[in-house]
């Protein structure tokens, strides 16, 4: 686990920025947790459970794992897609 310290944007007085998510019932139900919030810190309670993180279309399945800690869910949901060149058949 990185240190948390080196990791948030915020003052280490002020801790990480974490928003309420029903952890509980995903733990019971094996449900994936579905949630706008792009911003929120990755917790080690949050290891081994899924999310439906919003990308500004739709939502991106995620499994959380241990070097994700620390990290924002935000991260791990693009909301570009990589640049292609089409070519046309004419």
């Amino acid at each position: 686990m990185r240190p948390a310290i080196q990791l948030l944007g915020r003052s280490a007085w002020k801790g990480p920025h974490v928003v309420p998510l029903p952890i509980a019932d995903a733990i019971k139900n094996g449900t994936p947790i579905r949630t706008n919030a792009r911003s929120c810190t990755i917790l080690p309670q949050f290891v081994g459970l899924k999310f439906q993180i919003h990308n500004g279309k739709n939502y991106v399945q995620v499994n959380i794992t241990e070097n994700m800690v620390g990290s924002k869910l935000g991260e791990f949901a693009r909301t570009r897609k990589p640049f292609q060149y089409k070519f046309s058949k004419n």
